[in-house]
C-alpha cells in the first residue's frame, strides 16, 4: 500500500492524512465545491475536485470517487465515517477496481449493516436483545400494530442506517405514524434506502459500546468500552472511555458479546458493537458500526493505539500485535458542533472568524477547520473534537473545564456553552450517581443557556467552472464565486431576516422538505407547519402565534437562514 485515497472530508480526512504521513504512505483528498479551501485539501499530498456540492453528486458518488482514485494512481481507499463508509456496494466496487479497501469485507458490512440481519446474528451468539420486529415493517400501520402488541416506547430505526439518522422514538400511540414516516424520509436522504424496523425502546437508557479491532487471521481484540449517552437527536455529543459507573459483570457481558459477534462473522478492521443499558441493568444489543467511529480518539488515548494505522496494517494482511489490557487513565471527547444549544441545537452554518483551541497537558484536538473556514450547510455540523485525558475521571473533568474555558470560536454558534454547563451538572459528574441517559438533554437538562447571535451569512464557498485553452489544449478551471463577486461592481444582495411577527423565517440554511399545512390554513401557536433539512438533519418549524398563514416558499427550495417562508394575513 503506497497511496491512500480518502473518501471523506473535514476532521476525519485530516485525521487519516496524518496517519498516512506517520505510516509512510501518500494521501489523496477529494473535495466538493464548498470544501475547496478546507484544511484537509491543503494537507493532503494530492487533491482532486468532485465538481459539485450536494452529497449525492460528491461524497456519495461511487463512480466519480473511483475514477479519481484510478486517475490519482491510488492503490487503497479509506472511507472514514459517514457517507459511504458502511455501504457494502462501495467496498465491493473498490475491490473490483483492484484497490485495497481499508475496512471490513463487503459481505460483512452487508450482513451487519442490515440492522435486522445484525439482530439475528447477535441473537445467534447469545448477545442480550429486547423484542423487535421480524424484519423491516412495510407501513406505518405495521409499526402501530407492533406498538400495540409490545407496548411503548418503541424505536423506529433505519434498517441500513447508523449514526442516529433515520431513528425516531415514539412515546405515545398518536405519534407513531408521523415518526415512522419521518424516519423513512431521513433514512432515504442519508442512506439511499428507507426500510425501517421497530423494537422496544429501553426508557432512559445509557449508550455503552465496545471498540473492537480484528485482523484477517481470526484474531479479535476488544479495546475496552465507551459511554456515549449524552446525545441530542440521537447523535452523540460527549463520549468517554472507559465507560464509567458500570459493574465488572456488565463490562464483561458487553465485551464478550462484542467479541463473539465479530468472531462469528469473521470481522476484520476497526468496528464498534453498541448496546443500550437500561436503568434496571438490562443490556440490549443495538447495532454494529462497521467503520472507524467519530469517538475513536478516547479509546486511542486510554489504550495507546493508533486505530487508523492498525486499519492500514490489517488491510495489508498483517497480523494484530495487540492484546487486551486494562485502560490507562480516562478520556472524554467533546464534539464541537456548529449548533446553538439554546435554540434546540439548531445548526448554524457560517464562516469561522476566530478559532483559538486550547492546549496543555492531556489535551488533544482533532479539527477540520481554522480561522476563516466556512462551515457549509450541505454536510454535518461537526467542527472539531476536543479530547481530554487524565489519570482519573476526576482529573479529566478538571482538565476539561480548563480546556473548554480556553476554547474560543467566533462566527457560528457552537455547543461550547452546553459542554461547560454539563461539566457543572451533578447528573454527569456523578457525585450523586451517574444519571445521564440518551434523552437526558431533552428531558432533564434544564440549565438556561443564552442564545447565540445569528451569524452573518457566510461567503459563497462554491466554485464557478469554465473551460480555458492553454497552448491549444482545453483545461477546466474553478474560480471561487466570492472572488468573482468581489470583482463585480455590486455584490449580490443578502436576504434579510424577518423583523416582526408578521412573517415566519427559515431558522437555518437548508432545504424545505415539505409543508404540513395548506396555503391560507388557520394555525395555532406551536402547530407544526413545515420541515426543513439542514446539515443532514430534519428541523421542524412551528407557528409562533395563531393566525392564517400564506405560504411563500415551495417544497424543495434551498433557503438561507432568515428567508421568509410564510406570512400572516
Amino acid at each position: 500500500m503506497k497511496k491512500v485515497l480518502i473518501a471523506n472530508r473535514g476532521e476525519i480526512a485530516v485525521r487519516i492524512i496524518r496517519a498516512c504521513r506517520d505510516y509512510g504512505v501518500q494521501s489523496v483528498a477529494l473535495y466538493a465545491d464548498p470544501d475547496a479551501q478546507a484544511p484537509f485539501v491543503k494537507l493532503a499530498d494530492e487533491a482532486y475536485a468532485l465538481n459539485g456540492a450536494a452529497p449525492a453528486e460528491t461524497y456519495l458518488d461511487i463512480e466519480k470517487i473511483l475514477r479519481i482514485a484510478l486517475r490519482a494512481g491510488a492503490d487503497a481507499v479509506h472511507p472514514g465515517y459517514g457517507f459511504l463508509s458502511e455501504r457494502a456496494e462501495f467496498a465491493r466496487a473498490v475491490a473490483e477496481a483492484g484497490l485495497i479497501w481499508i475496512g471490513p469485507d463487503a459481505d460483512v458490512i452487508a450482513a451487519l449493516g442490515d440492522k435486522v440481519s445484525a439482530r439475528r446474528i447477535a441473537q445467534s451468539v447469545g448477545a442480550p436483545l429486547v423484542a423487535g420486529s421480524d424484519g423491516p415493517v412495510e407501513t406505518a400501520a405495521e409499526a402501530l400494530a407492533f406498538t400495540k402488541q409490545h407496548g411503548l416506547p418503541i424505536a423506529i430505526k433505519a434498517a441500513h442506517g447508523g449514526g442516529g439518522r433515520g431513528m425516531k422514538v415514539a412515546r405515545n400511540l398518536g405519534e407513531v405514524i408521523e415518526l415512522y414516516e419521518s424516519a423513512v424520509r431521513e433514512a432515504k436522504a442519508a442512506f439511499g434506502r428507507g426500510e425501517c424496523y421497530v423494537e422496544r425502546f429501553l426508557d432512559r437508557p445509557r449508550h455503552i459500546e465496545a471498540q473492537i479491532i480484528a485482523d484477517k487471521h481470526g484474531k479479535v481484540v476488544v479495546l475496552g468500552t465507551r459511554d456515549c449517552s449524552l446525545q441530542r437527536r440521537n447523535q452523540k455529543l460527549i463520549e468517554e472511555a472507559p465507560a464509567p459507573f458500570i459493574s465488572d459483570e456488565q463490562r464483561r457481558t458487553i465485551e464478550n458479546a462484542a467479541r463473539k459477534l465479530c468472531e462469528a462473522v469473521k470481522y476484520s478492521s476497526a468496528g464498534t458493537v453498541e448496546f443500550l443499558l437500561g436503568q434496571d441493568g438490562t443490556i440490549s444489543f443495538l447495532e454494529v458500526n462497521t467503520r472507524i467511529q467519530v469517538e475513536h480518539p478516547v479509546t486511542e488515548e486510554t489504550v495507546g493505539v493508533d486505530l487508523v494505522i492498525e486499519q492500514f496494517r490489517i488491510a495489508e494482511g498483517k497480523a494484530l500485535e495487540l492484546s487486551e489490557a486494562p485502560p490507562r487513565g480516562h478520556a472524554i471527547e467533546f464534539r464541537i458542533n456548529a449548533e446553538d444549544p439554546a435554540k434546540g441545537f439548531l445548526p448554524t452554518p457560517a464562516q469561522i472568524t476566530r478559532f483559538e483551541p486550547p492546549s496543555g497537558p492531556g489535551i488533544r484536538l482533532d479539527s477540520g477547520v481554522v480561522s476563516g473556514s466556512v462551515i457549509p450547510g450541505e454536510y454535518d455540523s461537526l467542527i472539531a473534537k476536543l479530547i481530554v485525558t487524565g489519570g482519573t475521571r476526576a482529573q479529566a473533568l478538571a482538565r476539561a473545564r480548563r480546556a473548554l474555558g480556553e476554547f474560543v470560536i467566533e462566527g457560528p454558534a457552537t455547543v461550547l456553552p452546553f459542554h461547560k454547563a454539563v461539566l457543572d451538572h451533578p447528573d454527569f459528574t456523578g457525585e450523586n450517581g451517574f444519571a445521564v441517559h440518551t434523552r437526558w438533554i431533552e428531558t432533564d437538562f434544564a440549565t438556561k443557556l443564552d442564545a447565540a447571535p445569528r451569524p452573518a451569512p457566510a461567503e459563497d464557498a462554491g466554485l464557478l467552472r469554465m473551460e480555458i485553452e492553454i497552448d491549444g489544449k482545453r483545461h477546466q478551471i474553478g474560480l471561487p464565486r466570492a472572488l468573482l463577486v468581489g470583482l463585480s461592481a455590486t455584490p449580490a444582495p443578502q436576504a434579510a431576516p424577518a423583523q416582526d411577527d408578521s412573517a415566519i423565517a427559515a431558522p437555518v440554511a437548508g432545504t424545505l422538505l415539505g409543508w404540513k399545512i395548506e396555503d391560507e390554513a388557520q394555525v395555532r401557536e406551536g402547530d407544526l407547519i413545515a420541515v426543513m433539512e439542514a446539515m443532514k438533519m430534519e428541523v421542524q418549524i412551528t407557528a409562533p402565534r395563531p393566525g392564517t398563514l400564506r405560504l411563500q416558499a415551495a417544497q424543495g427550495t434551498a433557503l438561507n437562514a432568515g428567508d421568509i417562508i410564510a406570512t400572516y394575513g
